[in-house]
């Protein structure tokens, strides 16, 4: 196979090997055939910084030094330069957004400090970013361990796309996360496979739930356990909804787990998948990173430099870049002194209708319809129904309650309760409990 490799990706791949031959191990075959061409992009890159007189390389029409625009469309637009919304941006992303970004996790992060991780790459949000990872890291058969409360998207990029294999552990025990299950389904899998892939998503969608510090603690002693146990370990950390803690119930970690992971083990690499997406309230922009951690500190930028040029050019393969006016709006966010505030404004709303969800839905008198999954963060909460089946009960909302929830099994329905002004809670709760009752009759 490697007679058949471009030269490039032959030096990339020689590259790792050398710097991180644990990582290199890691790569699917798609991933070991990645390169980033020397062709137009890195041509253009270079007139950019030399053709003084004349640069006649990118494919992008321009007009008095400028890209070219229609009035109608550039009247629409408020703050923002025709080169910051209209240019095509790297496909790794804007070089400020990106450093923007890192400074971001290391703030709210303090355990990445210190570390040897990348610097962010932007994506086309999460589902973007869990496409790259599952390029560079699967291949047919592979399996992908999660909990069974999981977004069903996972399924559809890396089974039916992919044709990977996800295998579950039940999410809660005891009241909190499955330690314990966890860590067996990690050993159980681990009999027959030499690498294998883990979702950490939290605060969980569909549950809503963050483990607690020391939930945390054993989940990162299971993966180092399984990865001293000479398990290659790629451990995706889907933080999608992250700092959006409520603490309900007992308080909840507030960093991600990638802090954690990186520089862990050798045979551990940890991948951080965030965003403005829910961060920053600004869902249609698709705006999301990936960030490679590694497992040693010997020779990481080595390593980390070869990801970010496979990771480069697998977006340069699929979708060439993501968009320019998307990343400037972020990026001036970012930058901008009131941003904080605003987010702690709309984490207050969030925040009381999560706390409005919990009393309600656990009110006594409602003991007979449901039960509640644990939850204390993000968007969610979920409830077992009894007696009934969740997607009949749903369908029965909708027809005779004008109510609408996601049914994500035969038992469970998903409340999304950022979109439920605190006022709507009780009316809705009350209904769902009333529309039990009609169906059992």
């Amino acid at each position: 196979m490697t007679e058949t490799l471009h030269p490039l990706a032959q030096a990339l791949n020689q590259a790792l090997e050398k710097a991180a031959p644990e990582v290199f191990s890691m790569l699917s075959a798609l991933g070991k055939r990645l390169y980033f061409p020397k062709g137009i992009l890195a041509q253009g890159a270079e007139a950019k910084a030399k053709a003084k007189r004349w640069n006649a390389t990118i494919g992008i029409a321009t007009e008095g030094d400028a890209p070219m625009y229609l009035p109608s469309i550039h009247k629409q637009l408020s703050g923002l330069t025709p080169d910051e919304a209209y240019n095509y941006a790297p496909p790794s992303g804007r070089q400020k957004l990106r450093e923007l970004w890192r400074d971001k996790l290391l703030a709210e992060n303090p355990s990445m400090k210190g570390k040897s991780f990348g610097l962010p790459i932007v994506t086309q949000a999460i589902t973007h970013g869990l496409a790259l990872a599952g390029d560079l890291f699967l291949d047919p058969g592979d399996v992908v361990v999660a909990p069974d409360q999981l977004w069903d998207n996972y399924s559809l990029t890396y089974e039916t796309r992919l044709q990977a294999r996800i295998v579950t552990f039940p999410l809660f025990a005891g009241g909190g996360f499955n330690v314990e299950g966890f860590a067996s389904t990690l050993r159980a899998q681990a009999k027959d496979k030499q690498k294998l892939t883990v979702i950490l998503n939290f605060p969980n969608n569909p549950t809503g739930y963050m483990p607690t510090d020391a939930e945390g603690q054993g989940i990162v002693r299971a993966l180092k356990a399984q990865a001293e146990a000479g398990t290659k370990l790629v451990v995706i950390c889907d933080d999608a909804y992250f700092g959006l803690f409520y603490h309900l119930g007992g308080k909840s970690m507030t960093e991600s787990l990638f802090g954690q992971l990186t520089n862990l083990h050798k045979n551990l690499l940890p991948l951080k998948l965030d965003g403005a997406t829910k961060e920053l309230f600004v869902w249609g922009l698709r705006c999301g990173f990936i960030t490679f951690g590694l497992g040693q500190t010997e020779n990481a930028q080595a390593a980390l430099d070869v990801l970010d040029a496979k990771a480069r050019s697998a977006i340069r393969s699929a979708i060439s870049n993501s968009p320019m006016i998307s990343q400037s709006l972020v990026e001036k966010a970012l930058a901008s002194p009131a941003i904080g505030d605003e987010r702690k404004q709309k984490h207050a709303l969030l925040e009381a209708r999560a706390k409005e969800c919990y009393r309600v839905a656990n009110e006594a008198r409602f003991k007979s319809s449901w039960d509640v999954y644990p939850f204390n963060s993000g968007y969610f909460m979920l409830i077992k129904v009894k007696g009934v089946d969740a997607e009949k009960l749903r369908l029965h909302l909708l027809d005779k309650h004008g109510a609408g929830l996601i049914c994500t099994a035969p038992t469970d329905l998903r409340v999304a309760f950022s979109c439920l002004e605190v006022a709507q809670v009780q009316p809705l709760f009350e209904a769902v409990h009333q529309a039990i009752g009609e169906l059992k009759q």
